[in-house]
């Protein structure tokens, strides 16, 4: 029996190329592409975090010129991160994403806890979203006194998570197309930024701040440790998103490879965009503390808007090309607006259809074949946690902000340790490459993002950090961990209510040397976990295989049929891998 390079799914009765109702074979790679660069809002992100970046205290100064320095490094557990969502997605292409691997690898609670991190820090998110999306609509316009307006902001906002809400309930295509135009004018005018600032600083006619690019910048010598975690948490939050393309796996093509690749391709781009608008935007503007310097509060909140004047000019040409600036800006609001609902409705619909949800969340639009009940709950929920936090007090919404790192850190960090855990039967047995890309790459992800999870709470927890407080302690730690303890207390509660999820009888735990068993003709068809079929593990001596049935070895994909076709394949693999395969599994079943 030949050994092949395939991965079948892990599920049963989910089989590769089945859906949970979801339109399978819309999206290509390009468009999974485009889709995870447009959920992480390019330009807005750039806008609304480098300023922070570079004012990071550092010691007795601030992270300065060593901005660029943090955006490489955040990179890299990102990375890394992405890395085990493309092991995991090409083993069970789920829309779950970290709610169903959680759950195959460390048990359905660890799986619940996971999807509410990926629930809570996308409906905070929008918040911040929407009021820069409705703050920008009136710029764009010249309508500076309703942009400044917290009334008419909100009402903006509100409009755009209804449109945005809509579009994704429209279908998945609609949504890729939008993102084409909306990344398009992103990445043209940052380009465009980018060029210009850097001409000017080489041809002295930058501001009189402006400094000449080095390559130090690019490496984080001289930063404090306090300063590493802080900057990199914040970078972090701008590379944050990518996962979209992944949440989308079920409606793409080649959906065990496409969404994975898709993930890696989209952190590179994002990387060397990101490397490139921060080193333009140091040295054109400096890292003082007045004037158009990166280090003042006054440009903090958007660097673009700030430099934007200066850096295009005032001819015709340079007008137009602020004009687009702040399209730029407005379009990675609304764009990332959208895609923040899709993995979010995503997330729901699996739970839902794993029964860790009410049922009704699994619904799926008969037409547009896109999540019904999830993507309007999104909705929904993330207009009135925006209107809610908007009456209570505008430093409670930026302190908000400030927290989903933590959970951007929670759910990433789950994710990178499930990689692991899934495939810890197997991570020498696929030589070099599967232990650095299954095992040592993934955990070093998880380990990095965790590091960061409680360094940044015992920061965020001190009352001087961020713009509130809670009982004298930090209103960042309060949200952030007060965010996923709610988690904790909605997951008992629907524990007493509907136990079957959290007894492991809808979305039970595997591992990567499972076998299962496989159906007749299951490829044709598309059937939710709750359709009344059995959840069936064959056993490694083959005694529950029904006669005439096939099992499939999960990590190889090979069908096996009988005990010697069993033992054949388990000899290839460890003469392959020197390691005993056949050792009984420590899972408890």
């Amino acid at each position: 029996m030949s050994h092949t390079d395939a991965e079948a799914p892990i599920g049963f009765p989910e089989v590769a190329g089945e859906t949970k109702g979801l339109k399978s074979g819309a999206l290509g790679l390009v468009s999974s592409i485009v889709v995870g660069m447009a959920s992480t809002a390019p330009a807005y992100s750039l806008a609304a975090s480098l300023g922070f970046v570079v004012a990071t205290t550092n010691g007795d100064g601030i992270v300065g010129v060593k901005a660029p320095a943090i955006m490489l490094l955040a990179f890299v557990p990102m990375f890394l991160i992405a890395i085990a969502y493309q092991q995991l997605n090409r083993a069970e292409p789920d829309c779950g994403t970290t709610f169903t691997w959680a759950a195959r690898a460390f048990g359905p609670r660890a799986g619940w806890i996971g999807g509410w991190g990926i629930i809570a820090a996308d409906v905070i998110v929008m918040a911040n979203l929407s009021q820069i999306a409705g703050s920008y609509t009136f710029q764009l316009f010249g309508l500076d006194s309703l942009a400044e307006s917290q009334l008419w902001s909100t009402v903006a906002g509100v409009l755009w998570i209804v449109i945005m809400t809509y579009i994704c309930y429209r279908g998945i295509e609609v949504s890729a197309r939008l993102q084409y135009g909306l990344l398009g004018i992103e990445v043209i005018v940052l380009i465009a930024f980018s060029a210009i600032a850097l001409f000017k600083v080489y041809a002295g006619s930058a501001t009189p701040e402006s400094l000449t690019p080095s390559l130090s910048w690019l490496w984080p010598s001289g930063l404090t440790l306090s300063a590493l975690v802080t900057a990199t948490l914040i970078a972090v939050f701008i590379y944050w998103g990518w996962d979209t393309a992944v949440s989308i796996n079920e409606e793409t093509s080649d959906p065990e490879k496409t969404p994975g690749r898709a993930a890696i391709i989209s952190t590179l781009l994002l990387l060397v965009t990101y490397a490139i608008v921060s080193v333009a935007t140091v040295a054109f503007a400096g890292t003082g503390e007045s004037g158009l310097g990166l280090a003042n509060p006054d440009n903090s909140d958007d660097v673009f808007q700030a430099l934007g004047p200066t850096v295009f000019g005032e001819s015709g040409v340079g007008k137009a090309l602020e004009i687009l600036l702040i399209l730029s800006v407005l379009s990675s609001a609304a764009a990332s607006t959208q895609t923040t609902i899709l993995p979010t409705a995503r997330t729901t619909l699996a739970m839902g259809a794993y029964k860790a949800l009410p049922s009704t969340f699994a619904k799926i639009h008969p037409r547009y074949y896109t999540p019904t009940t999830a993507t309007i709950w999104m909705g929904v929920v993330s207009i009135l946690f925006y209107v809610s936090l908007t009456i209570l007090s505008g430093d409670v919404l930026g302190d908000s902000i400030a927290a989903v790192g933590l959970m951007i850190a929670f759910y990433y960090g789950i994710t990178g340790f499930a990689a692991v855990w899934f495939y810890r039967h197997d991570i020498l047995s696929t030589g070099w490459r599967g232990f650095m890309m299954k095992g040592l790459l993934p955990f070093l992800g998880g380990f990095m993002l965790l590091g960061a999870f409680i360094i940044a709470s015992v920061q965020y927890a001190d009352p001087e950090y961020g713009s509130t407080t809670f009982f004298g302690i930090g209103g960042v730690f309060v949200i952030g961990i007060g965010a996923l303890l709610l988690g904790f207390v909605l997951m008992f509660a629907y524990n007493a209510k509907a136990p079957a999820f959290f007894r492991g009888e809808t979305l039970p735990k595997r591992n990567s040397t499972d076998l299962i068993l496989e159906l007749p003709g299951e490829k044709d068809t598309v059937r939710l976990p709750d359709s009344g079929l059995p959840d069936i593990v064959i056993a490694p001596d083959l005694s529950n295989l029904p006669p005439g049935a096939v099992a499939i070895e999960l990590e190889s994909g090979v069908e096996v049929e009988t005990t010697g076709e069993l033992r054949a394949l388990r000899a290839e693999q460890e003469a392959e891998s020197g390691v005993d395969l056949d050792k009984p599994s420590d899972d408890p079943r």
